[in-house]
């Protein structure tokens, strides 16, 4: 934190814009070096930029954000420079030569912003999923969370756990004075409510599914059609297709939107319970824990066989219809790929997160029903020490939410998915 960071945080040139960010406590003598001097805060300021020879750059808007009161909680400058990938080069070089600079780690920008205070963990998740969104439902899901919606609803919660800790408190520290000798009566409510709100969240989907795309399993015995319907659902040749039982012997993944849906489909290997080598038989293994794990399973073998939930398809429609009841589709002539489609869709749909809605990350589910299990814990209790603990606990929990006592390895992981210069 001490250091002064900058990367490219526009897109990859070439571009018609290079954005160069600086964050640290030299970023303001970085830009004095380069541009000669600084524009007036706040206000963009057309400099021709030197390197340390005074050869000059690029002529470029500077632009001066002197902390706290920035994006990153320190002082912060950016450079708009030309996007040629020569400008773009040649800028970082001479920042590189800049003593106390060094190229920002990914995420390090956000981190530091959330270290600083200016962003809590929760609007920092949601910053994560809406970087990575590449369907209007995943754009909109994450803009509650990194706008700071959920953020505030959190904050709501606990003000409210604190305002029933401070009933307890004043009870305990004053129980000899009249009119603070017993709780209110609405105390027992009052939890139950906010017990009941909390859970109401925390049982809604995941917001994964919302990020990493439902995840939908061709599954059945080998030779009936699942690598031909999956590459014709995604409009590919992604699988090998043959004429030979078991060409398909691990798990192949692909995502796809469908719908504005996002969907991750999945082909396995052909199930069999005999004949199998040793490579195919791990295929099949890895296929049933997939059929188990899949939110949609698309079942192409026979009905006694199909497993809980799962779509009955006969997949080979064009060369007759199926003795029983099944979704008619044909990868080869395309029949019935509509109705199929449309039903993914639907069933997609359903198991999302509502978009227009709170939701959590699992993460997220986990403390938030532990702040739950706090709360239920008060019960008909009449000792109220252990009331203020359950209180503290359910207050802990919401405090974990929003990243007031987060691990290292947590943060980590968290602000590694973002690209250098976010």
């Amino acid at each position: 934190m001490d250091d002064t960071i900058y990367a490219l945080s526009s897109g990859a040139p070439p571009a018609a814009i290079g954005i160069v960010r600086i964050s640290g406590p030299t970023a303001g003598e970085a830009i004095s070096r380069l541009a000669g001097g600084l524009p007036p805060p706040r206000s963009p300021g057309l400099r021709t930029l030197r390197d340390d020879q005074g050869e000059p750059l690029d002529n470029a808007l500077v632009l001066w954000f002197p902390g706290p009161a920035t994006a990153t909680g320190e002082d912060l400058a950016e450079l708009h420079c030309h996007g040629g990938r020569a400008v773009v080069a040649a800028v970082l070089a001479a920042l590189g030569k800049i003593g106390g600079l060094r190229e920002a780690e990914p995420g390090e920008f956000t981190r530091r912003s959330f270290s600083n205070g200016r962003i809590d963990l929760a609007e920092a998740e949601g910053l994560a999923d809406l970087l990575s969104a590449e369907t209007e439902l995943q754009r909109k899901g994450a803009m509650l969370a990194a706008g700071g919606e959920l953020s505030r609803r959190i904050e709501q919660w606990r003000d409210r756990v604190l305002g029933l800790a401070a009933s307890v408190e004043a009870v305990i520290d004053f129980a000899d004075e009249d009119d603070v000798a017993n709780l209110p009566s609405s105390f027992a409510d009052d939890v139950e409510k906010l017990a009941k709100e909390i859970r109401s969240v925390a049982q809604r989907p995941a917001t994964e599914r919302l990020r990493d795309g439902i995840r939908v399993v061709l599954a059945g015995p080998p030779n009936v059609g699942k690598s031909s319907l999956f590459n014709a659902l995604l409009s590919d040749e992604a699988a090998i297709v043959t004429a030979e039982a078991g060409t398909t012997r691990d798990v192949l993944e692909r995502p796809v939107a469908i719908g504005g849906v996002p969907f991750t489909l999945v082909d396995t290997a052909g199930v069999r319970d005999s004949g199998a080598g040793a490579i195919e038989a791990i295929g099949i293994e890895r296929a049933r824990r997939e059929i188990q794990a899949g939110q949609i399973v698309l079942w192409l073998g026979a009905p006694e066989e199909r497993p809980d939930g799962a779509i009955q398809i006969h997949s080979k429609s064009d060369l007759g219809r199926s003795p029983v009841k099944a979704l008619e589709v044909s990868a080869v002539t395309g029949a019935g790929l509509d109705e199929l489609v449309a039903l993914l869709v639907e069933r997609g749909r359903a198991a999302l997160p509502p978009v227009d809605r709170l939701a959590f990350n699992r993460r997220q589910r986990e403390w938030a029903l532990a702040a739950t299990d706090g709360l239920d814990a008060i019960g008909d209790k009449d000792d109220l020490l252990v009331v203020a603990e359950d209180l503290r606990n359910a207050r802990r929990a919401l405090d974990r939410l929003v990243g007031r006592d987060s691990t290292e390895e947590m943060l980590d992981a968290l602000f590694g998915r973002f690209c250098i210069g976010k």
